[in-house]
């Protein structure tokens, strides 16, 4: 779990810094790597916040009807959007498909690794950097998860760090979500868990098949093109040891 105390962004929900996680000896940099849900409520106060974290660029990870429908409202910040598209087909489909979270993660880093490899590899072009999606839950979930396992956080924190979106998503918010997704879907079986959880050992059954696989995370992101200067920069970047 990270030492670093949650930031609070007015209109946001799910954001935080993902500063203060052990690593190789060190910490992850606080300032430097945020997540979230969407940005489409935030209001005058949340974009003071924004601001005064002094992004300079956001990683939206969302598809093109998500975007539509929800823009993300920082105009006059003064920084880069990057779109990075990660699944293949529209969200709504995966709920009709009805994939448990492993088959969608599994999915997510088989069908879309070149894209996966983009969100890692545009953290090293400018910080701070926010990634986000809709919720901040599986496509940042397994984005951030890849970048701070390739920067030599320990596998653990990382794992800590994806479980902790499941207790920062309002109860309220659970309700009428999977109350709304029950209506269009009544016989999904795992509507429930891609609305609204994050287990801890899907995240780890996700690292362990990489390590099986490839050999770690940051070989399965060698695979698809990751250069090994780009991960030596991507750990100066994320982690600070002690002098």
């Amino acid at each position: 779990m990270s030492d670093v105390p949650p930031t609070l962004v007015s209109g946001v929900m799910n954001f935080r810094d993902v500063g203060g996680l052990p690593a190789e000896g060190g910490l992850t940099r606080s300032g430097v790597l945020y997540r979230s849900g969407n940005l489409a409520d935030v209001d005058a106060a949340g974009a003071e916040s924004l601001r005064g974290l002094g992004l300079r660029r956001i990683l939206d990870l969302r598809d093109d009807e998500e975007v539509t429908r929800s823009p993300s409202r920082v105009d006059g910040l003064d920084l880069t959007t990057q779109r990075v598209p990660l699944f293949l087909g529209s969200v709504a489909s995966f709920f009709r498909n009805d994939p448990s979270l492993g088959e969608l993660y599994d999915s997510l880093i088989e069908d879309s690794a070149d894209r996966v490899v983009e969100v890692v590899r545009s953290v090293l072009v400018d910080q701070p950097v926010l990634v986000h999606c809709t919720v901040g839950k599986d496509r940042t979930g397994v984005t951030v998860a890849l970048t701070l396992a390739a920067a030599g956080v320990d596998l653990d924190a990382v794992v800590d760090d994806y479980a902790r979106t499941e207790t920062l998503l309002p109860a309220s918010r659970n309700t009428q979500v999977v109350a709304r997704l029950r209506a269009m879907h009544p016989e999904a079986r795992h509507l429930e868990e891609l609305a609204t959880r994050s287990p801890a050992p899907v995240m780890r059954d996700l690292l362990t098949r990489l390590e099986r696989e490839y050999g770690s995370p940051s070989d399965y992101l060698r695979a698809q093109g990751l250069g090994d200067d780009e991960i030596a920069e991507l750990r100066r970047i994320l982690i600070v040891r002690p002098a």
